[in-house]
């Protein structure tokens, strides 16, 4: 007799999963933190106008958001693989481009290819990876998916500040641009070619049923999304996507300001350590959620609780000014524990309230609405702070925007009977 026989093969699911954190390292180290460094070095090494230089920033989310609510149709015609690697290479030459923009009316074009290549792998992208492999535990292989956009800021913020400083803006694009290709090249053709049933497995890595045991019991059926135009009058999809593009666009709008807001009271190097503790405590937040969500909780209630502990942080950043350093980083710490959760936090809730066959792309629409709201954020909340002429306005701002996206996914929780209703 084999003395293998009756040995399950590991569940590859996790390896999906690794492979998932590693891409999401990538994308959001090059096509979400990336853009931020580049409008330094720009600015800084060839004197162009920030204005102008966010505007094609502002452009490289803007087409990402519309290529994004398309993604599960590239998915369905072109597959999760050639789509992926697409993105890879598009990203690679985007950030080539910037570097070696000769004018700044260049970067829109470099915008364009960036943008695609950012759309192609990140949220939306990492859930399509993950999605197929999980049930039960897809809060916690989502978290873990998604702690490589933390792992990316961590990584990639300070490397591309000691190569852009090392060897230039064109030779560190070039070096970061092409292991990113030839890395999600690799993972893709590697793990993302079949899903479950290809290996014989099941999700979750549950095993065949033993005789004698009761089927697990069948979700009540879901109303499917409405064809076309239809989604946007549905008050499911309307209220998480109200809910989450108003929590990011205070989120990245507040980041966007929040080194400069720190500064005064913590010193340059102090505002950059806290930064990185708001980081830090992303991953903390979104490794919590995953762990300890319970699968029978509203995902709605717990989507507001996290915003509700941002709006904790923000009022301490806002009661704090620029005197009290404790209440700094107290405010500090409770917003970051909920920054990870916003992106992790829509796909749960999709996975709840959506029919199967329209989860992937309620995700996607979901995510592109988000990204064409926050693209905005840093420009509407630092004309704020200009005309108020306080630097506590956009934190005022950014708390009240949080309160209204708590509201918002409440408001989907109230209305769950008649929006599942035939």
């Amino acid at each position: 007799m084999n003395g293998t026989a009756g040995i399950r093969p590991a569940f590859f699911g996790w390896r999906v999963v690794r492979a998932a954190f590693a891409i999401a390292v990538l994308a959001w180290g090059v096509g979400f933190y990336g853009p931020s460094v580049f409008l330094h070095a720009l600015h800084e090494g060839r004197g162009w106008p920030v204005s102008l230089i966010s505007a094609a920033i502002t452009g490289h989310f803007l087409l990402s958001a519309g290529i994004v609510a398309r993604l599960p149709a590239l998915h369905r015609r072109f597959g999760l693989v050639a789509t992926t690697r697409a993105g890879g290479v598009a990203a690679a030459a985007g950030v080539l481009a910037w570097a070696c923009a000769a004018q700044p009316w260049q970067l829109f074009p470099a915008a364009l290819l960036s943008g695609a290549g950012w759309a192609l792998t990140s949220g939306a992208a990492i859930n399509a990876m993950v999605a197929p492999w999980f049930e039960r535990r897809r809060a916690a292989a989502l978290s873990v998916a998604f702690n490589g956009a933390s792992v990316g800021g961590i990584v990639f913020a300070p490397l591309w500040a000691l190569l852009i400083a090392r060897c230039g803006f064109p030779s560190a694009a070039a070096v970061i641009g092409a292991a990113m290709a030839v890395a999600i090249w690799w993972l893709a053709g590697t793990h993302l070619r079949a899903g479950p049933a290809a290996f014989g497995q099941r999700p979750d890595g549950d095993g065949p049923l033993a005789p004698g045991t009761m089927p697990p019991p069948v979700p009540a059926p879901r109303r499917p999304l409405p064809a076309g135009g239809g989604i946007w009058r549905d008050r499911r999809f309307v209220t998480l996507s109200l809910a989450f593009a108003l929590g990011l666009f205070a989120q990245i709008g507040l980041i966007a300001h929040l080194f400069s807001l720190l500064a005064p009271a913590l010193g340059e190097g102090g505002a950059g350590l806290a930064l990185s503790l708001v980081t830090l405590c992303a991953v903390a937040g979104r490794s919590l959620l995953g762990l300890l969500l319970p699968a029978h909780m509203d995902r709605r209630i717990a989507a507001a609780a996290n915003f509700a502990v941002q709006v904790a942080g923000t009022l301490a950043l806002l009661l704090a000014g620029a005197t009290s350093v404790p209440l700094l980083l107290l405010g500090c710490v409770l917003f970051g524990l909920g920054v990870g959760n916003l992106i992790s936090l829509p796909p749960l809730v999709v996975q709840a309230e959506f029919a199967r066959g329209d989860a992937m792309r309620a995700v996607a629409l979901v995510t592109a609405v988000n990204q064409a709201v926050f693209a905005f954020a840093p420009a509407v909340l630092g004309a704020l702070r200009d005309v108020a002429a306080w630097d506590g306005a956009p934190i005022g701002l950014a708390m009240l925007i949080q309160l209204a996206a708590a509201w918002a996914v409440l408001l989907g929780c109230a209305n769950r009977g008649r929006a599942a209703g035939p």
